[in-house]
């Protein structure tokens, strides 16, 4: 596999310092070019995050003495210094959009960790072990974009990356009808203890805009490409809840499943030793041998959980429980900032280059 270089677009947030990390030592890829806000134009990327290093990992040494580009007003020769770029910006949804299309129009693809074009219907929202066949729209998408090379590609809200992979082995049984409760770490707002010492001991019953997030993106990710764009599955039906717990990393869920065609606890279990994608088949540098984890019950079975798993990107499952008004009902884990933001947009970096859309 050829060397990429790569952009990271907001380098200087919380999902673009685990960027940076998780990019140090890639076997395909080196961070060419860093931008972030204008304010931060100029800087090298140790002033830029100086007492704002979120991450417990020190610094690489090969980004602290890096240029930080204007991520808007420098689009034309960052793009023209990378192969690609991440994007994970804090900006207003209509900004992110044009953002991300200006540099996809300037030939420069986009792996996009933000939402505003998660339901563009030619803009594949990949998770790699789940739906990877979407990259087949973004010829489509490039008509649309009038570009050779240039696409964009999202990734999913870090809050369905448990829960979603989960079910998704278990769709031959015919899922019908799914209830989720999620409970979703601080750093899933970008935060830390220390920023946000009022999260100590307390839990914030609503997260602004994730329900409907958990009830529309799996099916999109279900979905299947119909001409130029993507159809979202017409099923199951899910009713999500999303709560703030005071968590450092790692998002938890709480699902609660109904089946056409019940299967057996064991064929449950069988299913999820069984699952994995396209990541694993081609054996990419991020993906985890082996996907989903299922833990035994046991008097504590919270602690068999695991957020780290395969590098933290894999699945943690335990608790599979009969259930008086569903079927069955289970909880996941997954680790956040690791399998839900950078890691799986670095995951599908790999997938798309692999495939041969980078080239």
């Amino acid at each position: 596999m050829k060397n990429y270089r790569v952009g990271i677009i907001g380098a200087t947030g919380m999902v673009g310092q685990r960027f940076v990390t998780l990019l140090a030592d890639h076997p395909w890829f080196t961070v060419a070019a860093i931008a972030a806000s204008g304010r931060n134009k100029g800087k090298t990327y140790a002033e830029a995050v100086e007492g704002r290093w979120k991450m417990t990992t020190p610094m690489p040494e090969n980004v602290k003495d890096m240029v930080l580009y204007d991520a808007e007003a420098d689009a034309e020769e960052f793009a023209s210094k990378v192969d690609f770029t991440f994007c994970a910006v804090n900006m207003k949804k209509d900004v992110i959009r044009a953002l991300e299309e200006k540099y996809a129009k300037l030939e420069c693809p986009v792996i996009s960790n933000n939402s505003a074009h998660r339901f563009t219907p030619d803009v594949p929202m990949i998770i790699p072990e789940v739906n990877a066949d979407h990259a087949k729209i973004i010829p489509a998408q490039r008509e649309r974009l009038g570009t050779k090379r240039g696409f964009i590609a999202v990734k999913s809200n870090c809050s369905i990356q448990s829960y979603v992979p989960a079910l998704t082995a278990l769709k031959d049984f015919g899922i019908e009808k799914v209830a989720v409760c999620t409970y979703q770490a601080i750093s899933g707002a970008g935060k830390t203890f220390e920023t946000w010492p009022e999260m100590v001991d307390n839990v914030i019953p609503y997260i602004g805009g994730e329900e409907e997030k958990s009830e529309k993106e799996p099916m999109k990710v279900w979905g299947h490409i119909e001409g130029n764009e993507i159809v979202a599955a017409s099923e199951p039906v899910i009713s999500a809840q999303c709560l703030r717990v005071p968590v450092s990393d790692g998002h938890t869920a709480a699902a609660f499943v109904k089946f056409k065609n019940k299967p057996t606890k064991e064929q449950i279990l069988e299913a999820w030793a069984n699952y994995s994608g396209r990541a694993q088949e081609l054996n990419l540098p991020s993906a985890p041998k082996q996907f989903l984890h299922y833990f035994e019950e046991d008097d504590r079975p919270q602690a068999r959980l695991d957020r780290n798993l395969e590098g933290g990107m894999a699945v943690s499952i335990g608790r599979l429980r009969d259930d008086v008004i569903f079927d069955y009902r289970f909880v996941s884990l997954s680790h956040n900032t690791l399998r839900g933001a950078a890691g799986g947009a670095v995951e599908m970096a790999e997938l798309l280059c692999a495939e041969g859309y980078m080239d």
